[in-house]
């Protein structure tokens, strides 16, 4: 007997956030090629919105019959990122990490309010725990990282327009195809990450001798992992409800410590490890109450 369509949707989304757990790979290679930190989005975007181009010319119809809404739904996922991708740059990597990871929060109450969706005991009880695990794990104790400077604020945007994002695909779910949610989000990812590039470093525009060397990486991640990590991210969001879907893509704080400390040697010791298992607990909480509920 196969997966439940809810099933496949929840593996869909813990693999698109261990994707995104593997995201800095591809960015640390772009900035050894010493590109401006602020372009790196910009051609990290690039690639993929490059090679979907054909899919583009394919469905360009169905795109255009999608309108305002499909095209609000991808603004969306796109400012999503670049706001995220700019917190990096202007702040420190763990408070844009935790103030982006508020997310859940704003998914469940979103959820609740547009879509009238309950917030129930055990998704309180998720949330506590990945959070709890968040602190443990980048050592901020007790104390919560109140936004303080304008790297901090672009951490807590993006966090906010993913959990839009989640909710409009939620809404939309039979309306636009996850293949056209795909191609919108890579160029409006591109468009308004290169916008910010223009805007803050217009003397910084990187020539292709300096991206070349990153290219043989960049090609292998987008086949491999980031295209269909985004189409994953953005079909699995359908079916459940998106403070759920937050707390799956939390695999990407798992993944990305991990590999972090396998292979940029990035510490990894007590704290790290609980914290990773209190953020993996929080992702399959539900889940794992669901099968035993069904069962």
């Amino acid at each position: 007997m196969g997966f439940s369509i809810e099933t496949r949707a929840r593996l869909s989304c813990l693999y698109a956030g261990a994707v995104w757990g593997l995201f800095w790979i591809p960015l640390r290679g772009l900035e050894e090629a010493g590109l401006h930190s602020l372009w790196i989005t910009s051609v990290y975007f690039l690639v993929p919105a490059v090679l979907m181009l054909p899919i583009l010319l394919l469905r360009w119809r169905n795109i255009h019959r999608g309108g305002l809404a499909f095209q609000i739904t991808v603004l969306a996922s796109g400012a999503a990122l670049t706001f995220y991708s700019a917190s990096i740059v202007l702040t420190d990597v763990v408070r844009a990490l935790v103030l982006f990871y508020l997310m859940p929060i704003w998914s469940i109450l979103l959820a609740r309010a547009v879509l009238k969706e309950r917030i129930t005991p055990i998704r309180i009880a998720a949330m506590g725990m990945a959070l709890i695990g968040m602190l443990t794990m980048f050592g901020l104790g007790v104390s919560f990282p109140v936004p303080q400077n304008a790297g901090d604020w672009l951490g807590l945007a993006a966090g906010f327009f993913w959990a839009i994002t989640m909710v409009r695909i939620r809404i939309y779910e039979g309306a636009f195809a996850s293949i056209d949610l795909t191609v919108g989000f890579f160029l409006w990812g591109l468009i308004l990450s290169a916008g910010v590039a223009l805007l803050l470093a217009p003397g910084h525009i990187p020539s292709f001798d300096q991206v070349r060397p990153a290219l043989p990486v960049l090609l292998i991640f987008m086949l491999l992992l980031v295209i269909p990590g985004t189409y994953a991210s953005l079909w699995g969001p359908k079916f459940l409800n998106p403070g759920v879907v937050g707390l799956l893509f939390m695999t990407e704080i798992v993944v990305g410590a991990i590999s972090a400390a396998l292979l940029a040697g990035e510490p990894f010791g007590m704290r790290e490890a609980v914290g990773v298992v209190l953020i993996a607990g929080a992702s399959l909480l539900e889940p794992i109450a669901s099968l035993r509920a069904r069962r």
